[in-house]
């Protein structure tokens, strides 16, 4: 089973692609343990289905100020990873990852910049090495990008691309942290549609 079919079935709700995601994200934050030096795991992982055309709603509505890590996938399949957070949670997750007192993160600078690049970087190259594994399809990440800017702004084009998955589509709704704090955040992964699974 490649991604794009993997996307298709967990839209189909079959509960053997949502294991392997499921799976990728457990790694994805396994990643995010090594990176800070401390432990860090999942405390809510939930596939929420949606209507496609409301995924940004979700996020606050077009006009809604967020922070997203933005990836592109490459291999036999292509698409885009979208890790998404609410500024003030990107904030506290810096905070988190750099081991600071809740509250120290107020803005994006160069350091919270490169902190939250990190966070893709590691969490886009576990997570697609997980699914490698899971489907014998080698997948990578590209250099992460960092974006602040109205959910709209960001968004439109991967919900258009989820759109031709069908009406309605499901989401992934993260909540993990170490044992005194907790961030919450919304996963996106968007195969292709193009591209022929393999």
């Amino acid at each position: 089973m490649g991604m794009l079919d993997a996307l298709r079935e967990i839209q189909s709700g079959n509960h053997e692609a949502m294991k392997v995601f499921r799976g990728g994200i457990a790694h994805a934050v396994a990643g995010l343990s090594q990176m800070s030096g401390r432990e860090i795991t999942i405390r809510h992982l939930e596939f929420k289905k949606v209507p496609a055309g409301g995924i940004i709603e979700l996020c606050g509505g077009p006009d809604t100020l967020i922070i997203a890590i933005y990836l592109e996938i490459s291999g036999k399949t292509t698409g885009q990873m979208i890790l998404v957070y609410e500024p003030a949670v990107a904030f506290e997750l810096v905070d988190m990852l750099l081991g600071q007192p809740a509250g120290s993160t107020q803005e994006l600078t160069e350091l919270e910049m490169s902190t939250l690049g990190e966070v893709g970087n590691i969490m886009g190259s576990f997570f697609l090495n997980y699914i490698s594994d899971a489907t014998g399809i080698r997948l990578l990440p590209s250099p992460p990008a960092v974006m602040m800017d109205m959910a709209g702004a960001i968004l439109d084009a991967a919900v258009a691309r989820l759109m031709e998955f069908g009406d309605e589509v499901y989401i992934i709704k993260t909540v993990f942290g170490s044992s005194d704090r907790q961030v919450s955040g919304t996963f996106l992964v968007v195969p292709d549609p193009s591209v022929g699974a393999g």
